[in-house]
């Protein structure tokens, strides 16, 4: 009941389904995205790319790098720079938690989903470790055998 509640003030703008290939999701932690002036209207719009973006500790602030914004196309010379970094909006607590994982762990940041909450956007950051091509492939193989189960079910009612 209550995530049906955190679900509803959610506004999903876009979700990186290849980190869920190339990764496995340990935990998620949702943070707020310090943006300039043209880069809300871009974002609102689901004009940016999650292609090779990853969150990373820098100077005990986390900072979301090869986040892609496209630039606003009504705006003149005010526009952003598309691949500048972007600092992510987390308490302190969590930085030093996120930076013990990931020195210790090996584990990466990688957005997941990036949303709007009350107006406002935000990032979900998943707590990953990478996978290997034997992982891969066997994910492929689950999710084929439950597909083709399915499909008999269907098949047989």
């Amino acid at each position: 009941m209550a995530e049906d509640k955190k679900d509803s003030n959610r506004k999903v703008l876009g979700t990186n389904r290849k980190a869920y290939h190339h990764y496995s999701v340990e935990e998620t932690l949702e943070c707020g995205i310090e943006l300039i002036g043209t880069e809300v209207k871009s974002i609102k719009n689901s004009r940016f790319s999650f292609t090779d973006a990853y969150a990373r500790l820098i100077h005990s602030e986390l900072w979301l790098v090869s986040f892609h914004v496209s630039p606003w196309p009504f705006e003149t010379i005010h526009n952003h720079d598309p691949n500048r970094n972007r600092r992510l909006l987390v308490h302190k607590d969590e930085i030093k938690r996120l930076k013990r994982k990931v020195d210790e762990k090996g584990f990466t940041l990688i957005p997941i989903r990036v949303y709007l909450k009350r107006g406002l956007v935000k990032i979900e950051l998943g707590i990953c470790r990478g996978k290997k091509n034997y992982d891969k492939r066997h994910d492929i193989k689950k999710r084929d055998m439950k597909m083709d189960a399915q499909r008999e079910m269907k098949n047989r009612l």
